[in-house]
């Protein structure tokens, strides 16, 4: 079998939905990553599954390649920890609590943007005053695209297109870090 022509569409799926993206979404997320960082801030970035993964690769990316510190929450002991004494749907607002200081920011990873446990966080920010970047898919009003100070929206209801995307936004903002354009 010969799956050149799938392949083709995926990538041109991809494409198109990158291709549709409120630029200045990007603009205002460097800006609230820049001001973190000269303010001595950490970025956090927290998701679920496949969007924990994105978080771990960009965090580590931000860290070691683009001088930006940063971490996320994917430890086994801490998650593990944090739902049982908070319940899952708690978990990542009270790691938000209990780890984050003055003149960090959150970025929240949902590809649905329903996921409660991200979506609690993302409230616990917005009333805190706590800069926020959200990336979700599916539904464009899915609660989590209301509640942070730049919310990135891709426009598909396919996992993979939304996460591929979510992934290469983040990695593109990384290398803008990477490649002292700011």
């Amino acid at each position: 079998m010969k799956f050149e022509q799938y392949f083709k569409n995926y990538n041109k799926s991809i494409f198109n939905l990158l291709n549709d993206l409120d630029i200045s979404l990007i603009d205002k997320s460097v800006e609230l990553i820049q001001d973190c960082k000269k303010n001595k801030g950490k970025t956090y970035i927290i998701g679920n599954g496949g969007s924990a993964s994105i978080a771990s690769h960009v965090s580590v990316d931000f860290a070691k390649v683009a001088k930006v510190p940063s971490n996320t929450f994917n430890n086994a002991n801490l998650i593990t920890c944090f739902a049982n004494d908070y319940g899952h749907e708690n978990w990542v607002k009270e790691a938000v609590k209990a780890y984050t200081q003055k003149n960090d920011i959150l970025i929240l990873i949902s590809s649905s943007g329903t996921s409660n446990n991200i979506i609690n966080a993302a409230k616990y920010c917005y009333e805190n005053n706590i800069p926020l970047i959200t990336l979700s898919g599916f539904d464009k009003s899915n609660p989590l695209a209301k509640l942070g100070d730049v919310n990135i929206h891709i426009n598909s209801n396919n996992y993979n297109y939304i996460e591929m995307s979510h992934h290469i936004i983040l990695v593109s903002i990384v290398d803008i870090f990477a490649e002292n354009l700011v």
